[in-house]
């Protein structure tokens, strides 16, 4: 069950993963940090951030976004290297934001389907406000 997180533990992640996530995305996950979001593609289950302020919130944050994301570039062939996985549709497939092309250090508002099989990189959204919480 998603429940609100503090802006240190998003910041960490961004420390982290040397990047910075845009403010749409911030803001939802501030508030709910994880639960589903709906593409024309398949339904995801956001990755929360790694929140460490008591043992139940490690325990519910422990699949966090940069552990997700540090594992699919370590071990999904194909992944985009400097992609960041938000989501997972539990078949493979990743819900990912991209660096912006001139500065890696910031993730694009636009978020994207990378499909496993094919290690194709797809837009589903415009801004992560567009997609629909379930």
């Amino acid at each position: 069950m998603p429940f609100p997180v503090e802006a240190k533990w998003i910041t960490q992640t961004e420390e982290k993963l040397g990047v910075r996530f845009p403010a749409s995305f911030v803001t939802a996950m501030s508030k709910m940090n994880g639960g589903t979001v709906r593409t024309r593609v398949d339904q995801f289950n956001l990755f929360p951030f790694l929140d460490a302020s008591d043992r139940k919130r490690i325990q519910r944050t422990c699949g966090s976004i940069d552990r997700e994301t540090n594992a699919a570039r370590k071990d999904s062939f194909g992944f985009p290297p400097a992609a960041v996985a938000i989501g997972s549709n539990g078949g493979g497939d990743l819900l990912v934001l991209i660096p912006v092309p001139d500065h890696p250090e910031t993730l694009q508002h636009s978020v994207y389907w990378w499909d496993h099989e094919t290690g194709e990189v797809e837009l589903v959204a415009n801004d992560f406000s567009d997609l629909t919480k379930t």
